[in-house]
């Protein structure tokens, strides 16, 4: 502590003189409080004199306690307004506080958001963006080959191609022939007949279908 505190105290920041006078404040209004009660029970107490003044025919006793009442009612009155007053006070004090915390508050994140766009490195970013997409391409063409080789290994595509030809020359086959058994029958019969046959292809089997043509070229 040097001369200058310890002569005058510790200098206080605005924010400490603040929170310092809210205290004084409220205590101004506790104060304001406790002697209100007081006078209200005082008059609570005269009321009670004044009646029993009244009742015992002391009718000047009764006006002095009257009068003093009304004082005591005015002072009630005036504390009310008292503390009114200082409670306004006691939040304009408040927003104040909170106004400067707000700033504070501010003021910290602003220099926390300088300090990290001064230390993010936009170079280095774009070069982790562009390493990373050219591994993704990299893993992309290594995952492609392995499905090749299991491919190859398996022979699943080639099976498959095979597979399609089979179907399609046996569906060819049958179409050709059909249409060549068709040729002499009369139109009415081709039509019906090549229901039938359709629906011989889908539930019957390959000797249902030979009965049927037979019987056409008969007829």
């Amino acid at each position: 502590m040097n001369l200058v505190e310890w002569a005058f105290g510790k200098r206080q920041t605005p924010a400490e003189r603040l929170r310092k006078h809210q205290r004084a404040l409220e205590k101004a209004q506790r104060e304001l409080d406790r002697e209100r009660v007081k006078l209200e029970q005082q008059e609570k107490k005269l009321v009670n004199e004044i009646k029993r003044s009244a009742k015992n025919g002391q009718m000047g006793a009764c006006k002095i306690q009257a009068k003093d009442l009304v004082r005591t009612r005015r002072y009630i009155q005036k504390f009310w307004q008292m503390k009114t007053q200082l409670q306004a006070v006691s939040l304009r004090i408040q927003t104040v506080r909170s106004n400067e915390a707000m700033m504070t508050s501010m003021k910290g994140a602003t220099s926390l958001l300088s300090s990290m766009n001064r230390s993010m490195n936009l170079p280095a970013l774009q070069r982790i963006a562009m390493e990373f997409e050219r591994e993704n391409d990299i893993m992309d063409q290594r995952q492609e080959m392995m499905d090749d080789a299991i491919d190859d290994v398996t022979g699943l595509e080639d099976d498959e191609a095979e597979s399609d030809e089979v179907v399609a020359q046996v569906l060819d086959e049958i179409g050709v022939k059909l249409n060549e058994d068709l040729v002499d029958a009369p139109s009415g019969l081709k039509q019906a007949e090549a229901d039938r046959v359709a629906m011989g292809l889908g539930a019957g089997g390959g000797d249902d279908l030979e009965a049927r043509l037979d019987s056409l070229r008969r007829g």
